[in-house]
């Protein structure tokens, strides 16, 4: 293959030696030349899923590439949110230790929320607090970096300011490479790995990602706070590396979707998933949104005082199991956002761990593909076969159903209030009057806020049908 010019890693800004995404790979070579020995495969670009699939085929054996746009990977992902990475048990064992992490989540808090009310589920556990973790708040910039090092480690070489901006084909119409953004810089390979996320140039080229339909889609808006890390564990009840993770529902204004508060060390993380048709239909703009979060009276003093750091937004796949593309042709796989696989179930909204999970079974097919020289589709097709055997499609079949009920008009803009008044009048002490009853006051508050009995039990029923 012709060489061309390729920047490695840079460092990143972090708060920490530990924070720095390493050097990690000389320049590799980039160019229109000869055909690349057996085992190559480019996997674009390096995010969770395109790191663990460029992990997973160097340890397979596989001569890996593994494209990066940023000056170094996480650099264009502002992300700080929930990672849950148990999915790294089996990859690297003892991960907890070296990984870049903000807190570990041992506190989850479900809030629904009216303008004047609010009602929390609050649940901690010391558990979580020690080895294996449950989840942890990471900034991106940090964590890719990290999971692309380990890449490299096994023998991955990361190639970044590289953009890979289309698809190379033989004369049979299958896929044998990228075409990037370099002088001279065509890089072929046995098998193409499209983690370039939920925009994935790369498959929709290819034709397997159709033209993206809003009603699948939502737009995640967030902002980062500074606040002294004393701070935090004061007024969230946290101490050490301990954190906390708050979902909302009822506070975006009658537009589908929900709310989010993350603690990270001297930062907390506080949006909002907007579902695209709403937001265009409600002529509201997602930093309003984020503004009418902060001021609520249930918000408020958790961020009394906090600066903003960063705002950020992103769109996020929320059509689940049925709405994936597919997963597989001739020479080519798609994983993490680039396949759709965001599981937005309400109590569940996860993405990193389907991404690497995807991402693992991707490179490990690939290897395997190119290792045997046959890269077809048919081949390919034991991706998916894999994937459906573990919880990256298991858990997405079988909460399928979940996208459509969660951003249902009921659930998003009656059952807040309705649930809200409920408890409200629970806990109102009525004297002199008798207290009224539990039933008494579920059909006043279902009243109230235009839910009959019937669409009450109807509802349960479907809740209860899909996360049974």
């Amino acid at each position: 293959m012709t060489t061309s010019s390729a920047s490695t890693a840079s460092p990143i800004r972090g708060r920490s030696s530990a924070r720095t995404a390493r050097q990690v790979s000389a320049p590799v070579a980039v160019g229109s030349g000869a055909r690349p020995p057996p085992g190559w495969a480019v996997a674009c670009a390096a995010g969770p899923a395109g790191a663990a699939a460029a992990l997973a085929a160097a340890r397979a054996g596989a001569s890996v590439v593994l494209l990066e746009r940023g000056p170094f990977p996480g650099s264009k992902n502002v992300y700080g949110g929930v990672i849950y990475g148990r999915i790294l048990d089996t990859v690297l064992p003892n991960w907890w230790e070296e990984v870049p992490v903000e807190r570990w989540v041992v506190r989850r808090s479900t809030m629904v929320l009216t303008e004047t009310q609010a009602l929390t589920v609050d649940f901690r556990t010391q558990s979580w607090a020690g080895p294996p973790y449950n989840g942890m708040t990471a900034y991106r910039a940090d964590f890719d970096s990290w999971l692309a090092g380990k890449a490299t480690d096994a023998g991955a070489r990361l190639v970044t300011s590289t953009v890979a901006t289309g698809l190379l084909r033989d004369g049979a119409g299958r896929v044998v490479g990228v075409r990037t953004d370099r002088a001279d810089g065509e890089l072929r390979a046995r098998v193409v790995i499209a983690a370039d996320g939920v925009n994935s140039f790369l498959a929709k080229e290819s034709g397997l990602l159709p033209k993206a339909d809003p009603k699948h889609h939502t737009l995640g808006v967030k902002e980062v706070l500074s606040l002294p890390r004393e701070v935090i564990d004061e007024r969230f009840s946290l101490r050490g590396q301990e954190g906390l993770d708050i979902e909302m529902l009822g506070c975006t204004r009658g537009i589908p979707g929900g709310g989010f508060l993350y603690t990270n060390t001297d930062t907390v993380s506080i949006g909002a998933v907007l579902a695209l048709p709403g937001l265009v239909e409600a002529k509201v703009r997602p930093e309003e949104i984020i503004a009418g979060l902060k001021a609520h009276p249930a918000i408020a003093p958790y961020l009394r005082g906090a600066t903003v750091k960063e705002y950020a937004a992103h769109l996020i796949p929320e059509g689940g199991y049925d709405h994936m593309p597919p997963l597989a042709t001739d020479g080519l796989l798609l994983t993490g956002d680039a396949a759709g696989m965001t599981l937005a179930a309400g109590i569940w909204l996860e993405g990193v761990n389907f991404a690497i999970g995807s991402g693992l079974v991707a490179g490990k097919v690939a290897a395997e593909a190119a290792a045997a020289g046959d890269a077809s589709k048919k081949r390919l097709g034991r991706y998916r076969d894999e994937l459906e055997k573990q919880f990256v499609l298991a858990d997405h079949k079988k909460l399928r159903g979940a996208p459509e009920i969660i951003l249902s008009q009921r659930i998003q803009r009656r059952y807040p209030g309705l649930v809200a008044d409920l408890v409200e009048g629970l806990f109102t002490v009525t004297n002199p009057e008798p207290k009224p009853g539990a039933l008494a006051l579920l059909r006043q508050s279902a009243k109230r806020n235009g839910v009959s009995l019937r669409e009450l039990a109807r509802d349960g029923m479907r809740i209860g049908k899909v996360f049974r």
